[in-house]
């Protein structure tokens, strides 16, 4: 099931607080960018985010889910109504999300 653009926008509005927030459409579903790196996506109408350290102590309860088939398990965010703890589970993950690789 791909997912709708409007829980797309519904999210990035939820994370307009954020600067250089930005996605990639692919293969019916979104990735996620903040400051260029990639921290999660939407899958099935579902945000899922990386499970960096930050992330599993900031949602210690949350699940872990596939994005899609033969892809690793990532962290299902529930609270995606609250703006400001969406905003510091970014900044908290930033650092420790890998720097993308060049393209040649």
């Amino acid at each position: 099931m791909a997912s709708h653009k409007d829980y797309l926008e519904y999210i990035l509005d939820q994370l307009s607080g954020l600067d250089e927030i930005s996605y990639r459409a692919m293969m019916g579903e979104y990735i996620i960018y903040y400051r260029g790196k990639v921290v999660g996506g939407i899958y099935d109408d579902r945000f899922l985010v990386k499970p960096t350290k930050s992330a599993v102590a900031m949602m210690p309860n949350a699940d872990m889910e596939l994005p899609y088939d033969g892809a690793k398990e990532m962290l299902l965010v529930d609270d995606v109504e609250n703006r400001e703890f969406l905003r510091e589970l970014l900044e908290a993950m930033y650092d420790e999300l890998p720097v993308p690789k060049r393209k040649k």
